[in-house]
This record gives C-alpha cells, structure tokens and sequence, in this order.
C-alpha cells in the first residue's frame, strides 16, 4: 500500500519566536506539540511537507541552528516546549524521528532557547524558562548527550530574548539575554583561575528602554569587526547597540555636529574579557541608533545582510513590520512597511527574512502567515505571496463537498469554519494541483463544535450553543471557487449566482452573517433604507490566487439563511442525508430527554420527529447512503438503529429497529464514533474500551445488527473511523480508523487486515477527532483532523 499526503493545513503557535527560516530555505514553525516544515519553493506555491513530533507539550519557540549542519551526528534545529524539555534535531534524516537530543532539566516550560557553534566546532546551547532559570548546554566528552553546565538564576524574573554570538578578534562567545525589566544583559563565557570549567560572566547591561525588553537579534557589520545588537521593547522603540574592539579601555568620546554651535557627546562603556589563551581584549559599547516607526509593542527583530547591504526587520502587534536599512550618511530609516490592511486580527507576534533577503513572512496573532517577495524587476517593492494556513485550535469536524467532492470543510474550537480546495493553474503548459484555504464561511464568537453539508452551496453549523445555523453560498465565493479550481460543471453554482446575495459580513456585536447585496442596487427594489449604508467590511474581490489572511477574515463569510432552535443542551453533534431532504441533530445530555435526536426538514426548517433511544450524549449521527437508515452512538455505551419508512402524509417516519444491550453489549466504554458501507450493507462502531466492531444485518431474526467482525486494539481508544466509497481487492471493505493518540489505522474488512499504520509524525500529534473519504474520485482520497490543529488529506493506492 502507498501512502501520499497531498495536502497539510496548519497554524503556528501564537509565541514570538515559534518560527524560523533556516539557512537550507525551509521554513520551520510550532504547531500545538510539533513543528511543521514548510517548502516555500514547492512547485512555485507552498506546501507543508513534513511534521516534526517529538515533545508532549505545546511548544513555544524554534530556532534553526545556523551553520551547525557538521556537529554532533548533523544538528540543524532546535525547539523549546511547555513539558520542560529542549530537542536538538537533525532534520536532514528522513527516519520516523528526527529528535537527535532531548535536553531536560528546566521544571517548567521552555520559552527561549539558542544555540551556537563555537570556532572548534562545538555546539553551545542556552535555554530560558518560566522557572526563572537560563542553561547553558554543552555536548559531554563523548558526544552522546548534552549536559547543563551553568545555570543563571533570574530569581522570579523571566527571560524573553537570548543570543549567543563571537566578539572580533577574541573570538570570546558573549550571551546577551532580556528579561522581564528594561535591560538587556551581557555576559562573556570566562574561566576562573584553577577552574577547568568556562561559564559565563556578566560584564555590562545596556540601559535605554522603558519597558519589558522582548525581542533581541545580533549582526557583524561587513568588513568590519563591530557589531550590532537590536532590541526592541513593549516602550514601541528599537535600540541599536555598536560592540568595538578597543586597543586599550582608554574612554573615548564620539560627536555628532547637529549644528554650528552644539553638538552631541557619546560616550562608549568599556569592558575587557580574556581569551582562552590568557590575553585580554577590549570592547568598548556605545548606542547607535533609536528607531521609532511603531504604535504598539515590537515582540521581534531580526537581521539579514544581503551583500554589503544590513537590513533589520521588526515585528509589532500594531499590525505591521517594518524594514529598516542604513542610509549613506549612515542613520537608519525605514525602507518597507507591509502588513496587513483591514480585519480583526492583532497584529504580528514575529516576522523573519528568507535567507537572501528577498522574502520576509510574518506569523500573526490568530496563528496566520504573511508572505512578501521583493520584485525581482523593481528593488523595494514588496508583493503579497501565497501562502498556506490552518486552524489554531483542535478541529473537531470536517465534511466534504457532497456534489463532487471538490472541496473539504472543517470546523474547529478557533471559532471558525475554513474551506480547503485544490487551486489549479498551468504552469510550463503543465496543470499544476496545490491546496490551499480559499474562504472561511463562519467567524463565529463561540467555540464550533459540529457541521453537516446539505449541498455544495449550502452548510449547517453547529458551535457550543443551542442552535442551528444554516449559511448559504453567496456569489462571489462561486465566481472565485469555480476560477481557482477550473470547475466548470456546476449546475447548482449558476442558480446561486443568479439568486444570491454577493458576500457577508458580521455586524457589530453579532454573531450572525449578515447578507450584503450590490452596493448600485436601489432602495425600491425591497431593501430597507437602512441598508443603503451597511456596517461592513466586505468588498467583494476577483481572485487569481488563494487569497491573503485578511482577505478571508473579511470578505469570503456566507451569509446565514436560518437559524433551527429546538435543543436544550449545546449542540453535540448534526448529520444530513444523502438526499438533503433531512437534517439530524443531539446536544449534550445527562438525562433521556436531552439525549434525543432532533429531524428537520430542510424545506420547511421544521422539526418533524424526535428519535428517542439513548440516556446519554449521542455523540455521533449517520445517515445510510440508501437514505434508508439512521445509527446514533452514545456515551451511554450503546448504538441504536432507526429505520427509514413513509407516514401517511407523505413525511419520513424512522422506527427503532435496534438499540444495543448496554450490560450485554460488546463494548463497554463510551462509543465515539460510527460509520456506514457505502453499500449501506455494513457498520463499523468504535468506543474508548479500544473496539471497532463491524455489523452486518441478521438473516434469521431479533437482533436486527449482529457482529461481522470485531478488533480490539488493547490499551488503545478509538476516536474515529471512515468508511472508502468502494471496495479493495477480494471484495473487502477498506476501513480507516483514528486512535485518541493521533495515529491512523488502515484496515481491511473481513477479519480486519491491517494493511497501514501511519504514525505521528504522518497522521496526528494529538486525537484524531474525524476521518472521511472523498467521493466521486476514482482513487482512495482520505481527510483527517484533529486535537492537534492539523487538516491532512492522503492519496492511498491498494
């Protein structure tokens, strides 16, 4: 069996530093408990192309080790997590982990870290934590595990920035951290007399700001021996700092002539730091510049030298980043800002420059990416790039689009509904295929918990409250849907464009979408006059690309159509049939009352059955694709059939035909999740106690259901399952099945034969919460979610 992933969405953890672009091109950021690679080159588009899993707590900060590719067995990556552990990785081995070093010492989280490679080739590690401690590691005498060698007590401070870097002409490593105050500490690594053992010494704290000192990057100026030092504070101001060498610690004074009769006096800090050796240098320390180009806290700067050229970049959560260069008289000025335009979002937690400086990405606050290339025609000007994105909480639900499975929808506890498709476009007269998000139907202000397709245009969503909303297409995401994916059979799209309104956008202080028509329409075609001036920020855009963060925060919502109330309890979970003709809902429950199944007709947004069989949480609904049948599973630990005849009145009327034994049953935990065949000869249930059962209908009476085939995966729980829409070889179903710790199963049903296991570091981190194949495609398609924040669809050929 091959296995392919084509498709992985992600967000990055909202820290400062939890991305870095390295010196190989790769982009490597934090997402929940592991770190994604990005290709920024990938068939001149973007594709994340691996997951890195490793540590068992979210982490907080990576850092790629510059130059560090020869030592230590290849050590390119390094991470810092909230479980208190640091990992050196070699992220040129291909093997299921690329964890070459777990460093684990601090009693708390990790949230800044560095490393180094010192002139004899050895690598130097420093790490700050929340338990007001930084270490310092280095490699033992074998090579075989890394140790802490000094620890820099902060009392109850913490640490925000570290940099580890070589003074000129010494070669003496010195490690400039900030912390909570508004300094910033230097330290040089020295031996004591008598001492075998090097440590680091503070010898001077540069003073200037007025505020929590937050972000910290180092250059050699080229062609020199100075070098600067940039920091940037929640005071919004960024201080350039210049290390000298110094014959001698003689002070000396610098002026600068701002006019005929004033001028101003710098005067440098001198310090002195002895070699390994034994001979003394000297450094003298002196303020060169103060930015000012910030309305808000700069969380992060960041160095590039592109030639003789220096350039610095600076990250604000005033939605901007700026780029700074010195000008020929040698003052420092702002060469390019970008940022985003509009929306909602909170700015920038960290931006970095490509490696030649000619793209800068940004991670936001909501967990997005911004990219920017420089024109390669016309130098500083900046254009928007593509770029790939995800969902920053756990994704609890995805579903495909049911007319062709041209799109995958899915909802998380970001409050969010995203949809991901495949943007085709020629490239060298060849069809190139990537996916990427193209809107965001629902930006909802309560956790989301469950959704259901009625068609290709039309959604119901459910998040932790007591009703179903029903959103509908509006034109300008079908005019843009059907350009980035050369859809061109689409009866149902033209009855939208026709009929629809053009986009959506959310009142202020709302919670529903709210329709926005063309702004030429008149009044008297049976608007309100109030709507003559709407409170939205929709316009409505043309797209020839996947489109920019803020771009889907604003103008791709669907408008809502209806809203279905009827539970008492917040939404659990919703499913519609095969013929959009019904739509089934649970809410949470702790009594049989609550527990019931809610039908609705969609053409008459009525309820037209209440299904009662469960005492507890029905935790998961599927319609047949017969359109016959209806299974529930529940907390109760027992599943129940429905099935499907015709009232007297022409209306759906479902009967019980089978509830499990909950004493007697086969499982004996929670069940969590259930599928149908496509053939709607067969279920699948799968529970908690580590079961998945398969059912067949039974030929000779009472129980309706008996077992076909029944796997128990010891010690594990399973969370999710999915039936393919067609059959494998010798007439067997072909059965995926996800397990609490965020691995996938494949399986063939007959006396279920697994045929792949795929692991963490290609499935999921954390539990997988749903899997689903794709239909009308001739090959095996797979979607999953999860915990982990993660969206993945894999190609599999049997």
């Amino acid at each position: 069996m091959l296995l392919k992933t084509l498709y992985t969405a992600a967000a990055c953890n909202r820290t400062p530093h939890a991305l870095d672009w390295a010196d190989d091109g790769l982009i490597y950021f934090a997402t929940k408990n592991a770190i994604a690679v990005l290709d920024p080159a990938y068939h001149g588009s973007l594709k994340i192309v691996r997951i890195l899993a490793g540590h068992k707590g979210q982490i907080n900060v990576v850092r790629a080790v510059r130059h560090g590719s020869s030592c230590h067995g290849g050590i390119h990556l390094l991470s810092g997590s909230n479980d208190g552990t640091c990992i050196l990785w070699n992220t040129a081995n291909d093997s299921v982990s690329a964890a070459r070093f777990i460093l684990s010492g601090h009693c708390k989280g990790v949230t800044t870290v560095e490393a180094f490679v010192e002139s004899s080739n050895r690598l130097l590690v420093a790490s700050g934590s929340v338990d007001s401690t930084i270490k310092l590691w280095h490699a033992d005498n074998g090579g075989t595990r890394f140790e802490c060698f000094q620890t820099i007590d902060l009392r109850t401070g913490l640490t925000f920035g570290l940099r580890l870097f070589p003074l000129a002409t010494s070669n003496v490593t010195m490690l400039a951290y900030t912390t909570d105050t508004d300094m910033i500490n230097l330290c040089v690594e020295q031996q004591a007399a008598g001492d075998a053992e090097r440590s680091f010494v503070q010898v001077e704290q540069l003073k200037g700001h007025f505020d929590w000192v937050r972000g910290i990057d180092y250059v050699r100026l080229p062609g020199s021996n100075d070098c600067l030092l940039a920091s940037s504070s929640q005071d919004t101001f960024i201080r350039l700092w210049r290390i000298s060498p110094r014959e001698s610690l003689r002070k000396q004074k610098a002026y600068a002539d701002i006019g005929q009769h004033e001028d101003i006096t710098l005067e440098e800090r001198t310090f002195s730091v002895r070699a390994p050796g034994g001979k003394n240098y000297h450094y003298a320390l002196s303020l060169e510049s103060v930015l000012q180009g910030h309305e808000g806290w700069v969380y992060g700067v960041h160095f590039c030298v592109r030639g003789d050229e220096v350039h610095l970049l600076s990250s604000s959560i005033d939605k901007s980043l700026i780029g700074w260069t010195p000008s020929e008289s040698g003052v420092w000025v702002e060469s390019v800002r970008v940022g985003e335009v509009g929306g909602s979002s909170l700015g920038f937690y960290g931006g970095k420059f490509s490696p030649d400086g000619r793209s800068i990405i940004g991670h936001g606050f909501q967990g997005s990416f911004h990219l920017w290339h420089e024109d390669e025609q016309s130098a500083g000007l900046w254009k928007p790039g593509t770029i790939v994105g995800g969902h920053f909480g756990g994704v609890r639900d995805l579903a495909w689009d049911p007319a062709g499975g041209e799109y995958l929808i899915s909802l998380s506890d970001d409050q969010t509904t995203r949809i991901h498709a495949p943007w085709r476009r020629p490239v060298e007269d060849v069809e190139q295929i990537t996916w990427h998000e193209i809107a965001r139907p629902q930006v909802h202000g309560y956790d989301m918990q469950c959704l259901a397709l009625l068609s290709r245009y039309r959604l119901a969503s459910a998040a932790e409250e007591k009703i179903i909303r029903i959103f509908q297409a509006p034109r300008n995401f079908v005019e843009n849907f059907r350009a980035l994916c050369g859809l061109t059979d689409d009866s149902e799209g033209n009855s939208v464009v026709d009929g629809n309104p053009m986009g959506a956008s959310v009142p202020s202080l709302g919670l529903s979408n709210k329709a926005v028509f063309d702004v030429e329409q008149p009044a008297t075609e049976g608007r309100h006059i109030k709507d003559m001036y709407p409170e939205h920020y929709f316009n409505p855009i043309s797209m020839d690309r996947p489109p920019a963060e803020e771009t889907l925060m604003q103008n791709t919502l669907w408008p809502e159509i209806q809203k279905l109330y009827g539970h008492g309890n917040e939404l659990y979970s919703v499913a519609v049939s095969p013929d959009s003709r019904l739509i089934a809902s649970a809410c949470r429950a702790a009594s049989a009352d609550h527990a019931q199944i809610l039908l609705w007709d969609t053409t008459t947004w009525r309820i037209v059955q209440q299904l009662s069989a469960h005492q507890l949480t029905v935790t998961q609904i599927c319609f047949s694709p017969n359109n016959r049948l209806l299974l529930a599973v529940s907390r109760d630990r027992t599943f129940s059939v429905f099935e499907r005849s015709t009232a007297d009145d022409g209306s759906p009327d479902f009967q019980l035909r089978m509830r499990s034994d909950k004493k007697s049953g086969v499982h004996t935990r929670i069940i969590w999740c259930c599928d149908w065949s496509h053939d709607s000869e067969t279920f699948a249930t799968g529970s908690r106690d580590g079961k998945v059962v398969a059912w067949k209908r039974n030929q000779s009476g009472a129980p309706e259901y008996v077992p076909l085939a029944v796997l128990d995966l010891k010690n594990e729980s399973i969370t999710a399952l999915a039936f393919a829409r067609s059959k494998i070889g010798n007439d067997r179903y072909l059965v995926a099945i996800g397990l609490e710790r965020g691995t996938i199963k494949l399986y063939a049903l007959g006396e279920w034969t697994m045929l792949l296991d795929i692991g963490v570091s290609n499935a999921h981190h954390l539990t997988v919460k749903r899997l689903s194949f794709r239909p009308h495609v001739e090959s095996h398609q797979l979607a999953s979610c999860g915990e982990d924040g993660l969206v993945r669809i894999y190609s599999i050929e049997v």
